[in-house]
């Protein structure tokens, strides 16, 4: 998370009772949420080894972990992953400036992955919605179609922290005017 978590808090008085956090990596937020006492947590990663690595970090606190992707339909996909930068970078968009941004960050390997939407986990567990009110999401450039698959979701959110794009790092990604 680039932007200063604390500092947003306590300048915008922000009341967050849970946090759904897609494209948690290894979760380095954790510790963040914790320090301002936010108890529901569920973290989104699709990439089996951050997933790994997620849940050994995590693996006895009180978070739901999920090893999947969001988007605005449900079915398996290929991600483009790399590991130069921990598979930071990793995306379900093609590269394209972002390989002359980053020349030594190669996409080397594609792995399937499981997509769904945030609206379809959220129906299985329709009583838990409303612990939510707040989304972290970092997905290289997939973060328009991850709000698409959350239509219903959305209306208990009341913030949202979001990369956005201004230039093609990725192909088809959305940008700001999106």
């Amino acid at each position: 998370m680039i932007l200063d978590f604390n500092k947003l808090i306590k300048k915008y008085k922000l009341n967050i009772k849970g946090t759904i956090h897609i494209g948690a990596h290894y979760g380095e937020e954790y510790s963040l949420y914790k320090s301002h006492n936010i108890e529901n947590l569920v973290f989104f990663e699709p990439l089996k080894d951050n997933f790994c690595i997620l849940e050994k970090k995590l693996i006895n606190e009180n978070v739901l972990l999920i090893n999947k992707a969001l988007g605005a339909t449900n079915k398996k996909i290929d991600m483009n992953v790399e590991t130069a930068n921990n598979g930071q970078s990793s995306s379900i968009l093609d590269p394209d400036l972002h390989v002359h941004q980053y020349p030594h960050i190669v996409f080397h390997k594609k792995e399937k992955v499981d997509m769904i939407t945030l609206d379809s986990y959220f129906k299985k567990y329709k009583d838990k919605i409303e612990k939510y009110n707040f989304i972290n999401i970092d997905v290289q450039g997939y973060e328009l179609e991850v709000f698409k698959g959350s239509k219903n979701t959305l209306q208990y959110i009341d913030y949202i922290i979001s990369e956005v794009n201004r230039a093609d790092l990725y192909k088809n990604c959305a940008k700001v005017n999106d």
